[in-house]
């Protein structure tokens, strides 16, 4: 039976089973952070070339979070060394900064979360370098198409499975897998915590949505199948069949009406081409 706790002042900040509810202080806190989360994204644009290394553009992640006044989450979290997770073609999720170089043609996944008066801005968008193929423009479009239409089931009264099924629904009318090993989950002043939204289910299954629950959605399609392999650096996840991956992720809150997205770009810039 899912647990459900309104949180308080005096609470702790730390991981539990129990789904956390906020209120208005939480809701105050996650629109700061998303809002600086979607800034940054919005700021990498321009910077998104063919030539640009991965580890340049986490040094301006890392620069402007800072002089916004946060942290980047990532920065030694289970020591990761790394201000964002940069994902490039194959590789499904936290990809690591380095001295590769992006080419024409390659389709990018740029994570960050940037922890701002102790709350978390958690979010990710796709970016499209230089010609594109039609493929691989085809798959970032359904992708960004599962987010929405996962978001749009957000709302008190349904279930998780509500939100799973639409983006499984999407992706597989389209013959893309859906990938299992990873999702979503809660999160406020805590990094990852309760629920985990999972992006594969049945409707009216798994916790009931309630107002005050904070969590992302963070669907990871694949042009293949969905299965993928962790390489020997701990973090790198990749497809196992070697076919593009693509994800978009927003961080929502649950109101009385339906939900917030608190990550979403102040200059319109929600999927590319921007």
């Amino acid at each position: 039976m899912t647990e459900y706790v309104n949180v308080t002042a005096d609470m702790p900040h730390a991981r539990s089973h129990a789904i956390k509810l906020h209120g208005p202080e939480g809701f105050e806190g996650m629109r700061s952070a998303g809002r600086l989360a979607a800034e940054i994204l919005d700021a990498l644009v321009p910077h998104v070339v063919p030539g640009v290394t991965t580890q340049e553009l986490d040094d301006i992640v890392r620069t402007m979070t800072v002089a916004a006044g946060a942290v980047p989450a990532t920065l030694g979290y289970r020591g990761y060394t790394h201000s964002c997770c940069i994902s490039i073609n194959h590789v499904v999720c936290h990809g690591i900064p380095g001295d590769r170089p992006l080419k024409d043609g390659d389709i990018v996944n740029i994570d960050v979360t940037p922890l701002l008066g102790g709350w978390h801005g958690d979010t990710s968008r796709m970016y499209l370098v230089g010609d594109v193929p039609i493929k691989a423009r085809r798959l970032v479009d359904v992708t960004y198409e599962c987010l929405m239409l996962g978001i749009e089931q957000a709302k008190p009264g349904n279930h998780l499975g509500d939100i799973s099924h639409a983006i499984q629904r999407h992706a597989e009318k389209h013959r893309y897998g859906v990938v299992r090993d990873f999702c979503g989950h809660g999160l406020g002043q805590v990094f990852h915590d309760a629920p985990e939204v999972v992006h594969v289910g049945r409707p009216g299954t798994g916790p009931e949505l309630r107002p005050g629950m904070f969590f992302t959605i963070e669907p990871m399609i694949n042009i293949g199948r969905p299965d993928v392999k962790l390489l020997d650096d701990g973090w790198t996840a990749v497809t196992r069949d070697r076919s593009l991956s693509a994800q978009f992720e927003h961080s929502i809150g649950i109101t009385e009406t339906g939900c917030e997205i608190f990550t979403t770009s102040p200059k319109g810039l929600h999927q590319p081409p921007y």
